[in-house]
């Protein structure tokens, strides 16, 4: 069968979502096209060389941007990842912890079938080189992606993964994760990028991909995603993780208002984010904070925390702007139906339930300086932000040029005009 899978966006790097089941399909004898909509233009003819189409939906941006492109789609068109479950008015939804196997499934007519997580085929996809870089001392580094899990074991109530996981992992072998750094180092990639939902779910398997990657390669430099509590709860391993080429880690610090960590059902405190801070610094790793400002229950109050919070840890070159704009998003499933007061009702364009808020005009307008300030130094965008809730601007002059990746968009927020007109 001839199959085109397509992926809107993938938080700017070489997209597994389409590469993982290209590997499977293939295996299977199936004749494969990939469409990275991130990086190329459409192309009818490979729609119409196709006879079914699945266009790759991990997280909301990518969703929305789908939404934009089905219409042109005149085969069976699925929908498969994360955010499948909210693709059913325009494909069939291919909803699944096992996204590669429910692919497979929906090509073969087999819906029991179940398919080891292969070596990803990306000879089709851009070079690294084409994706998001590493930023660091004034120099750029293509970067590799990996996932050493899928999942996580924990159930925050934000979140999109507990909808479908429900506090599951799933572990992709270290050889399997090796051979995938190995064929994007191999096309120039000097950094990766662990994408697991949280690293440190299955912090044994973690260490032992992370052994395996440096002995491999020992100057590749990684990042990864770790909860608040797991950076505490580890404390002792972040030297060793340094040593062995950790430059930053991105974790979901949320808000400093601990009633709403408590909603949100975190599993730390204001006071644990700060602490977790000092633990990574003092192991010579910057942390990489995101936040969401606008729930609900915020206030003016809470952001000017939170910006407050970030200039005095001295973080502002570690936080990418678009942190300080996001909205909560109340997707179907979410662990947050029925505990959010006067809950809208579910709109798909949107792909959230609705909810309103006294400062919704502060939410809209931070979003505006974010998306006008896409290309402006961080501290500009900062002070802007902060002279919206009447706070005094900060010196930015000193700003640390911690290393961070060229992709400041994030997988919660809304696409802009640019990314909506580029599909």
């Amino acid at each position: 069968m001839n199959v085109l899978l397509i992926s809107t966006y993938e938080l700017g790097h070489q997209p597994l979502g389409i590469a993982a089941p290209a590997a499977a399909l293939s295996e299977r004898g199936h004749d494969v096209r990939l469409l990275d909509l991130a990086i190329d233009d459409w192309d009818q003819t490979l729609v119409d060389w196709a006879d079914r189409v699945a266009i790759s939906v991990p997280m909301h941006t990518a969703t929305r941007l789908a939404r934009e492109i089905a219409s042109r789609v005149d085969r069976p068109l699925a929908g498969f990842g994360l955010y499948a479950g909210m693709c059913s008015d325009f494909a069939t939804t291919l909803v699944s912890r096992d996204p590669v196997s429910a692919v497979v499934g929906w090509i073969d007519d087999d819906p029991t079938v179940k398919v080891p997580m292969p070596v990803p085929a990306r000879e089709q996809l851009p070079a690294p080189d084409q994706y998001a870089h590493l930023l660091r001392d004034g120099e750029r580094f293509p970067i590799a992606y990996v996932e050493a899990s899928q999942g996580c074991v924990h159930r925050c109530r934000h979140c999109p993964v507990p909808v479908v996981y429900d506090g599951r992992i799933r572990i992709t072998d270290v050889e399997t994760v090796l051979a995938d750094v190995e064929q994007q180092v191999n096309d120039g990639a000097r950094h990766v990028t662990f994408g697991d939902p949280d690293f440190f779910n299955g912090v044994h398997h973690a260490r032992r991909v992370v052994e395996a990657v440096h002995a491999a390669y020992p100057l590749i430099t990684f990042d990864c995603t770790v909860k608040v509590e797991h950076i505490l709860r580890d404390e002792s391993i972040w030297p060793w993780m340094a040593e062995h080429g950790c430059l930053f880690v991105i974790s979901a610090f949320e808000s400093v208002n601990d009633a709403i960590l408590t909603e949100l059902d975190k599993g730390h405190t204001a006071a644990d984010g700060a602490r977790a801070i000092a633990i990574l610094r003092a192991a010579g790793i910057e942390p990489r904070p995101t936040w969401l400002p606008f729930t609900p229950w915020s206030t003016a109050d809470d952001i000017r925390a939170i910006l407050d919070f970030v200039a005095e840890h001295d973080l502002i070159g570690n936080v990418d702007p678009v942190q300080f704009s996001i909205r909560l998003l109340v997707p179907e499933g979410s662990l947050l139906v029925g505990r959010i007061e006067g809950l809208g009702e579910w709109n798909p364009e949107s792909l959230s339930y609705g909810w309103t808020s006294p400062i919704d005009q502060l939410a809209h307008e931070f979003a505006a300086v974010v998306e006008r300030g896409a290309d402006d130094p961080a501290g500009d965008v900062f002070n802007a932000l902060r002279a919206l809730v009447e706070l005094p601007a900060v010196d930015t002059a000193s700003i640390t040029d911690a290393p961070r990746l060229s992709e400041s968009w994030f997988c919660c927020a809304e696409p802009t005009a640019a990314q909506l007109r580029a599909v």
